[in-house]
């Protein structure tokens, strides 16, 4: 077993790769469909993860769980970075472009507001959940893994996507005052 899946890495550079050419031509359009289409993928990942993969695997027998994480976190491990990477950049170039970076700017509270929420979720995401999905991935590759082990893991990636699905809310209540303002 593999821990990253390399078939899916040229997807991923595909995806970073439009993303810099969104920044490079700064156009609205461009910036707003890498951010939009990120941040969805990001926010719907994270509520369904917490509010619906959390408590079905909380109930699962630990050979279950094992089997669960054995297809599913290899794919999280290229999916959450790239969508983080992407929301984040898209997000700060469209605040840069449409002027909500400026102090002076009405809508500047509510940016900043935003930028904590994402910040924070950034942090727990790349924090957290990634080297907890890296440490069931590793778990799973020894001849014999330690059911113990994952299920704590699991349990904190789950509780943590739980977390950040929660704040997910934050986040949408920020972007839609935004964008009808």
């Amino acid at each position: 077993m593999r821990v990253v899946p390399v078939a899916g890495l040229p997807l991923v550079g595909a995806v970073l790769v439009g993303l810099v050419v969104a920044v490079s031509v700064d156009k609205m359009w461009a910036l707003d469909f890498f951010h939009v289409v990120g941040g969805g993928l990001w926010t719907g990942i994270d509520l369904f993860l917490g509010f619906v993969i959390g408590p079905v695997l909380g109930r699962m027998s630990v050979p279950a769980r094992a089997e669960f994480s054995r297809r599913f976190m290899p794919k999280m491990l290229l999916i959450m970075p790239t969508l983080v990477i992407v929301t984040l950049c898209a997000g700060w170039q469209l605040a840069r472009h449409v002027g909500y970076l400026s102090a002076s700017n009405p809508h500047h509270p509510w940016v900043v507001a935003s930028f904590v929420v994402v910040g924070v979720m950034a942090v727990v995401a790349l924090g957290l959940l990634e080297p907890a999905n890296v440490a069931v991935l590793f778990e799973l590759r020894k001849p014999r893994p330690n059911g113990e082990v994952i299920g704590k893991l699991m349990k904190r990636f789950v509780y943590t996507a739980g977390v950040t699905g929660a704040m997910q809310v934050a986040t949408l209540v920020i972007m839609t005052k935004l964008a009808s303002s």
